[in-house]
């Protein structure tokens, strides 16, 4: 294994990699106020954001599942790395040379796994372009991709590539390149021949597949020769990298104008993304090699923020098969908050061919919201009955209505339900309504199984069970209206996020001042990190340092979100400053003081009349001295701390 990464130089790689531009590689990120950012969570389903950035911080934390920390551990939970793998990758955006503490400088050959495959595959995507915009051989894949309107200005733009007919030119070039046999099988571009590894693509033009990141995690390979008894088309297998369910082509290159535009188009094959980027439609993007399903969905969620103007076209073939994938798509519509549309060109043409026959505009206006996916697929159900029989209809309602009946809008479902009484001739509309209303209630009763309404968050979104994400608060459940509790709050989030206005007056803190077991926690690894003090002289490590001083996940998680969390001005305060920070200081410490002078009184009435005089005075003393504290501090304010 590799040593350990020079602390100077992951400190250097969290400086540089601004946490805001990494996020935004991977969500939707929108103004959230107070200099932060939010988005939906890439960790949990939810349907409102509660993810929140903070520039300024370096921070991230999610309000629904807790998940939270710094640029490292985004990367490291967003794509499954290690630590190591994390600052390398980020070291490499950066441009920054890591030392490690022991035996100097990493060799590449020790570098973390996934680093090691994604960098394969980068060098055999960049390696199967060369060969295709310069080999003889590629004569057969560029005439492919010219009869198909792509030149070689397109093929550059995509990554196009061509691995050559031979058993082991790519495997032999990237051996050169330091890789181990071991790492070529592992990274699914070699497989095992007679003699050991041979390459697993020989004379297919090849298109690399990119994760949401940009990074090449695959490859989809075209047959091309007669002589090939492979499959049409023959994508990388599961790998550490590569899962086909969790990809999308094209998602690198669409995501910012998906974000933007609140919209997407699902093409079936990578000629159909190319066809409609190069025609202007460049939110398209396909599957690779499975069918559109559940994973997917997350991803185009967490670019679309689930907002109700964003819409999904499927585009699919007019045939069966194509018809198959549109009645699947359907399945999972009501996982989008999206409004999702079928697209089918005239003759049944893909974008690829509809572009060769009419030109870019026709390959536009094919994409434009048609028919709704509701919509199809109900008329793909009741066109296998009679309707002319009163037999047929009540067996097409039969398989129709619980169709409908998934519709989670009550008002579009009511709607629905009255087209559906259109289409098959059923004169009494209620009849259909009320039948589908019903199946609706049963599949709330039966189905739904989410918690109780007191029991969900205030987003709406259900609870997630307790697990590696969600550990659980310790101590007694927070109710942030207890003013106690919110006042301990809002100096803990200014002792992270503003430390400069409660230092040095916060480092004379007990722990006991925080009468909330979460917020005592957090107090005590602000204290094992320097405390406030330190956050002055350098705020960027100070959060670093706290989390990492924290005992548990629980607090860790606890501090990220209070360094995240917006501060709560008070009615008729305008800005964070020295007075508001001042105001927070001595409310917590009258507390504080408040319930030591109630212990001390009572003590003071068990001593009375049998105590010993001596004890007595001390304690009356004591008492004596809170009051006066406690009154200067009502008088002065934070001058008297």
């Amino acid at each position: 294994m590799a040593g350990r990464i020079n602390d100077e130089d992951v400190k250097a790689v969290r400086d540089a990699v601004p946490i805001d531009a990494v996020v935004s590689e991977y969500l939707q990120l929108r103004n959230a106020g107070g200099g932060n950012l939010k988005g939906l969570c890439p960790f949990h389903d939810e349907k409102s954001p509660s993810f929140q950035v903070s520039p300024s911080k370096g921070f991230f934390h999610c309000f629904g599942c807790q998940e939270g920390g710094d640029t490292i551990t985004f990367v490291m939970k967003i794509d499954h790395l290690t630590f190591s793998e994390a600052v390398e990758r980020l070291a490499g955006q950066a441009g920054i040379t890591l030392r490690y503490e022991e035996g100097g400088y990493n060799p590449s050959h020790q570098r973390g796994e996934r680093i090691r495959l994604v960098e394969a595959h980068k060098i055999a995507a960049q390696w199967y372009a060369e060969q295709l915009a310069t080999g003889p051989e590629a004569d057969t894949g560029r005439a492919f991709l010219a009869e198909r309107g792509f030149d070689q200005a397109a093929a550059e733009h995509f990554g196009v590539g061509y691995s050559p007919q031979g058993w082991d030119h790519l495997t032999r070039y990237l051996r050169g390149k330091g890789f181990s046999d071991k790492e070529l099988l592992l990274s699914g571009l070699s497989q095992e021949g007679r003699r050991g590894p041979i390459d697993r693509f020989r004379g297919r033009l090849m298109w690399p597949i990119r994760d949401i990141g940009g990074d090449v995690v695959g490859f989809g390979a075209r047959k091309l020769y007669e002589a090939d008894n492979g499959p049409k088309y023959l994508n990388t297998p599961e790998t550490a990298i590569y899962k086909k369910s969790q990809v999308l082509y094209g998602i690198d290159l669409a995501k910012k104008d998906i974000a933007k535009a609140s919209r997407a188009v699902v093409v079936e094959g990578y000629t159909d993304v190319m066809a409609c980027h190069l025609a202007g439609v460049t939110t398209a993007i396909a599957t690779c090699g499975t069918a559109f399903g559940g994973d997917h969905i997350k991803i185009l969620r967490r670019l679309l923020m689930d907002n109700g103007s964003a819409r999904v076209i499927f585009t699919f073939d007019g045939d069966a098969a194509g018809q198959k994938a549109a009645l699947r798509a359907f399945e999972d519509d009501q996982k989008f908050a999206a409004e999702t549309y079928i697209a089918i060109a005239p003759d049944g043409m893909d974008p690829c061919d509809l572009r060769l026959a009419k030109g870019d505009e026709a390959v536009a206006d094919l994409v434009e919201p048609r028919t709704p996916l509701f919509e199809f697929a109900l008329r793909q159900i009741v066109s296998r009955y009679d309707l002319d029989t009163p037999a047929g209809r009540a067996a097409a309602l039969d398989e129709a209505a619980p169709v409908v009946a998934r519709i989670k809008n009550s008002g579009a479902q009511h709607e629905v339900a009255v087209q559906l009484a259109g289409m098959l001739g059923i004169l009494d509309t209620q009849f259909v309504v009320r039948r589908i209303s019903q199946l609706a209630r049963w599949a709330r009763d039966r189905g739904g199984k989410g918690p109780a309404p007191d029991q969900r968050r205030r987003d709406g979104a259900p609870q997630q069970q307790a697990g590696p994400m969600t550990a659980t608060p310790r101590g007694p459940a927070l109710n942030l209206r207890n003013p106690v509790f919110a006042t301990e709050r809002e100096l803990l989030k200014l002792a992270l996020q503003r430390p400069e206005l409660v230092s040095p007056a916060f480092d004379a803190y007990g722990v006991d001042e925080f009468t909330a077991p979460p917020y005592a926690a957090v107090r005590e690894a602000i204290m094992e990190a320097g405390g406030a003090e330190f956050g002055v002289q350098d705020p960027q490590d100070y959060l670093v340092r706290v989390r990492e001083a924290a005992p548990d996940d629980t607090v860790r998680a606890m501090v990220t979100e209070l360094a995240v969390e917006a501060i709560l001005l008070h009615r008729g305060v305008k800005d964070v400053d020295e007075v508001y920070a001042g105001a927070q200081l001595v409310t917590v410490r009258r507390r504080a003081v408040e319930r030591r002078i109630r212990d001390i009184t009572g003590r003071l009435t068990r001593l009375s009349g049998h105590g010993d005089p001596a004890e007595l005075a001390a304690v009356q003393n004591e008492l004596w001295i809170l009051q006066q504290y406690d009154q200067n501090l009502r008088e002065h304010g934070a001058a008297a701390l």
